[in-house]
């Protein structure tokens, strides 16, 4: 718009409804928020100009592609532009970005952030997955001092799968069999005294399955508190960890005041209170919605603020 027509228009603002104005500032609005979160991912590599590629900085200009900076290694010679390498490289619509991180901290469901958004749903799910890998892929956890750790159960879904191997089943419906069975998927939770939290999703309940999860984020001279599980007394002692159990089905919850596995329990409770929204959480997808409630709950500043998830979204992914 000229400077002479938009001095024009600016002479009729006086003339708007109250309506038409509220519907003005409110797309004035939007416009800021999109080129925010555009801004935001430029900064990712706007200062160094490192390569992801070879992780040599100083990289050069060379023009834009799809409304983004491109630049160009002079150590390696590839392209690349500020989500290359990320968890959202290749997606589109990126000045709705943050308007989704929104939906995500307020953990709405697909069609609610879809309708958020202004996208179509299937692209909400999409995003959903795509912006969360980072999250349940690269979670910086180290536990130490007194550690509690608990297995917990999902039913198996196979939700989104056109053929299936049993007979389909209500959403969040129940397993066929009482108690622990093949149908349950179990999840792995420890939890310092601290607050941090480690989780993963679990091939089985021996020793060998828990210690390949378990031992890597174990820090030095940790204490191990657990149920009467044999399995954690067993990959305890093969780590030569001190280990203290609780006989929470003889009633005792809490030994000599120091040895309990109330806060991990705790953390169980909130972790499968939050996913009922869901209707059932597709196995395939699980490890994504665990890392969506880590975020939640053990970085509570950090993810009130919708730019956190972005920022987040845009390290590199591991490996």
């Amino acid at each position: 718009m000229e400077t002479s027509e938009f001095q024009k228009w600016l002479t009729r603002i006086d003339d708007l409804t109250p309506i038409q104005r509220s519907r003005a500032v409110e797309a004035l609005s939007n416009d800021a928020k999109d080129g925010e979160s555009v801004a935001i991912i430029e900064d990712r590599v706007a200062g160094d100009r490192c390569c992801p590629h070879c992780n040599k900085p100083g990289a050069a200009k060379r023009g834009m592609v799809d409304g983004l900076q491109r630049y160009c290694c002079s150590n390696c010679g590839r392209t690349f532009n500020a989500v290359t390498g990320t968890s959202v490289s290749g997606l589109r619509k990126r000045e709705k970005w943050l308007k989704y991180c929104e939906a995500l901290r307020d953990g709405l469901t697909l069609e609610k952030a879809a309708e958020l958004c202004g996208i179509h749903p299937s692209t909400a799910f999409r995003w959903r997955h795509r912006f969360l890998k980072m999250f349940s892929d690269n979670k910086p956890v180290k536990l130490n001092g007194i550690v509690e750790a608990d297995e917990t159960f999902f039913l198996e879904s196979l939700k989104g799968q056109k053929e299936l191997p049993r007979p389909a089943r209500k959403r969040g419906g129940k397993a066929q069999h009482p108690g622990t069975s093949g149908e349950q998927i179990p999840v792995l939770i420890a939890r310092d005294r601290s607050g941090v939290t480690f989780d993963a999703v679990l091939d089985g309940l021996g020793k060998d399955q828990i210690g390949a999860a378990l031992k890597p984020v174990l820090g030095q001279d940790i204490l191990l508190c657990t149920d009467g599980s044999r399995s954690f007394k067993a990959m305890a002692k093969d780590a030569g960890i001190e280990h203290q159990a609780v006989n929470l089905k003889a009633g005792i919850r809490v030994r000599d005041h120091a040895y309990h596995v109330q806060n991990v329990n705790a953390y169980d409770s909130r972790l499968k209170g939050w996913l009922r929204r869901f209707n059932g959480v597709s196995t395939r997808h699980l490890g994504s919605y665990l890392g969506w409630r880590w975020f939640l709950d053990c970085l509570p500043e950090e993810a009130k603020n919708p730019k956190s998830w972005l920022i987040g979204m845009l390290r590199p992914l591991p490996g």
